[in-house]
């Protein structure tokens, strides 16, 4: 407690020292990516020690604000989700040394380490706060950190309406949360979490309440429309932190009701089940879906985070339903695909929009369709990409690949030895998650062979150049753990038991017992990965040698009269994508722009395609543009008056003294 505690004084003194430093780049940077680095070591140390087995440690102190208390926890299911926050944040800071020295020119940068110190140690606090004041306040500094993060580059009218978008997001998810903790709190008179007590008559409210006010912040379908916005303007290495780890707080703050609102001796409900899995597979096949349209790589990218947020959704449905039919096994293996997914994403999504930055950074441009070529020119960075693009495409032998086997096992166990009730939403689990993987593999075929595949599309991409160590290094090392994962499967998933015994209320022994079950099949993968990884090597070695006396040229592809191709005969985004977007088409609402080639020797042709969020533009565009006119018959009261302004308070004060009187 004391190592994390230290990492959190850290972070928020180093921010303080970079704004105070801000006029020297150096100085600035220093101070918090250092600070950075030395929390995130501080801090995964004892993370790793709960996660072996150690006991969970606290600490109560007392605290001014009514009903608050500085209560703080790091059990097993807390510092299952420290550990992508500290590494992910510490690597995103080295990143970010060099990406930002591109702006120190134009911009002060002390306050954008100030809030991305700041960021990561409210994400901290969220996730060992327990008492609700504490935990609000942690939250609400969470997502003010992260707004003026979005709005780094605030001269852009496109970053202001993304910035605006995602504070309105998520402050009706605190409106729920506020509910939910005033309920929960009301019963056991405290708002300390190991306080609460919950009347079963009203267990189905809070949970409702909950996913609502978590899923706006996990971007759950179609609660989701700020994450597109906001991820693509933010900086690349804030984006990596949002995606992979600040969008799992909500993920976290679900799962941590789940262990209040159920236990052994009173489980779930099935409709949360339900519920959980109809949710998942909302924002899973949806989030795919809007991604094959974008032509922003980060945009791209975006929707994916509201893709593999609805896998996670899935693992914890059929968790839930196992809890509910009283299925340990089904339990285990929903819980343990769902949350290692929450550390395969955060690694793997951490690693892609890294990547994705390193392309702007050095092609100075996101656009797919003015991309191309960039192997040749970026290979270390093409890489990376690669590797975190079969991962998240769940792709052996890769860690994406095995957090969705568990659901696929799970799911599995839940078809053959369940009820109807069980085996209709697990079955609609499997085809789900199938259909997810296969559009996910399609999307980023499409995203990684027009970017770095081909030849350049503009002069941006053919004067790219590979990024300067600090941002290769953390882009290696996140891709050497979503292999090393994938390879060691075995381990990680055994490494999970503590965090699944606080889920579910089963012992350490019994939950291995039952994930056990997996074994057999993981040890596998991990066999047939360790061969595939070796015959690659060898065979690599085996051409370096026949290569090694002989003269090695570049010549032309295959002519048959393709012996001069140009850009313009390479796939777009678009039209890589067309034949499935097609199949979505009702639901995408795509606009497309185009001229069709006309005569036998056609001299022009052009197509643009446009796909807005649907959820945005047809749910929440209509109801705020109402709401907006109602407010802005109201201006009459703002004339610039203060002391009518005095007068509207005194009023106001008057009428609340009557009403308690009364």
């Amino acid at each position: 407690m004391l190592l994390v505690l230290l990492a959190v004084l850290l972070l928020l003194a180093s921010g303080c020292a970079a704004l105070l430093t801000q006029r020297s780049f150096r100085a600035s940077a220093g101070c918090a990516v250092g600070a950075a680095v030395l929390a995130a070591v501080l801090g995964v140390i004892p993370s790793l020690r709960v996660l072996c087995g150690a006991a969970p440690q606290s600490l109560h102190l007392p605290w001014s604000v009514p009903y608050g208390a500085f209560f703080v926890e790091v059990d097993a299911l807390s510092a299952f989700f420290l550990v992508p926050i500290f590494i992910l944040s510490g690597l995103a800071a080295v990143y970010g040394a060099e990406y930002l020295g591109s702006y120190r020119e134009t911009r002060s940068l002390g306050p954008a380490w100030f809030f991305f110190n700041l960021l990561v140690a409210s994400m901290v606090l969220v996730v060992i706060a327990r008492n609700a004041v504490l935990f609000l306040v942690a939250w609400e500094v969470m997502a003010l950190a992260s707004f003026f993060l979005v709005t780094f580059e605030d001269e852009k009218e496109s970053v202001r309406d993304a910035g605006w978008v995602y504070l309105v997001a998520t402050h009706l998810g605190t409106a729920f949360l506020l509910v939910l903790f005033i309920v929960l709190g009301s019963t056991g008179g405290s708002l300390d979490f190991d306080q609460f007590r919950v009347a079963p008559s009203q267990t189905g409210l809070l949970f409702v309440l909950a996913l609502v006010g978590f899923g706006a912040k996990a971007g759950f379908m179609p609660l989701h429309v700020w994450l597109p916005e906001a991820h693509p303007a933010a900086p690349s290495h804030v984006s990596a932190v949002m995606s992979g780890v600040m969008i799992k707080t909500g993920i976290y703050g679900l799962v941590r009701m789940l262990t209040f609102l159920a236990t052994p001796a009173a489980p779930p409900p099935a409709w949360w089940g339900w519920m959980l899995c109809a949710v998942g597979l909302t924002s899973g096949i949806f989030g795919v879906v809007f991604a094959l349209a974008q032509h922003d790589l980060k945009r791209l990218l975006a929707y994916h985070s509201v893709e593999n947020i609805g896998i996670i959704a899935l693992g914890l449905g059929v968790g839930v339903l196992g809890l509910s039919t009283g299925m340990p096994t089904l339990a285990a293996l929903g819980f343990a695909g769902g949350l290692l997914h929450v550390l395969n994403h955060a690694l793997f999504k951490g690693l892609l929009f890294l990547g994705a930055g390193a392309v702007g950074h050095a092609a100075g441009t996101r656009e797919i369709d003015h991309l191309g070529g960039l192997l040749q020119r970026m290979p270390w960075t093409g890489l990376t990409f690669l590797i975190g693009a079969v991962a998240i495409s769940g792709l052996p032998p890769l860690n994406g690949f095995v957090s969705e086997l568990l659901i696929y096992l799970g799911a599995f166990h839940g078809l053959t030895s369940a009820a109807a009730a069980t085996a209709v939403p697990v079955l609609c689990v499997v085809a789900g998650l199938a259909l997810i993987g296969g559009l996910a593999a399609a999307c980023f075929t499409k995203a990684f062979g027009i970017v770095f595949l081909g030849e350049p599309r503009s002069d941006h991409a053919a004067q790219a150049h590979e990024p300067g160590l600090a941002m290769r290094l953390p882009m290696l090392l996140l891709a050497a753990s979503c292999v090393l994962i994938g390879l060691l499967s075995p381990l990680a998933v055994g490494a999970l038991a503590p965090v699944l015994a606080n889920v579910t209320g089963l012992s350490p022994d019994v939950v291995r017992t039952h994930v056990a079950q997996a074994g057999g099949v993981l040890s596998f993968v991990t066999a047939g990965g360790v061969g595939l990884v070796g015959l690659i090597a060898a065979l690599a070695g085996v051409r370096s040698w026949l290569l090694s006396g002989r003269r090695v040229t570049t010549t032309l592809t295959w002519d048959c009269g393709y012996a001069q191709p140009t850009t313009r005969m390479q796939y777009s985004a678009s039209s890589f994508a067309h034949p499935l977007t097609e199949l979505f088409s009702v639901l995408l609402q795509t606009r497309r722009r185009g001229v069709a080639p006309a005569g036998l020797f056609p001299h022009a042709a052009s197509l643009a395609t446009e796909t807005p969020d649907v959820c945005s533009e047809r749910l929440y565009g209509p109801v705020f543009t109402t709401i907006g006119r109602g407010l802005g018959r109201l201006r009459w009261l703002q004339h610039g008056r203060v002391h009518f302004y005095v007068l509207y308070i005194a009023l106001t004060l008057l009428v609340l003294l009557i009403w308690k009187l009364g």
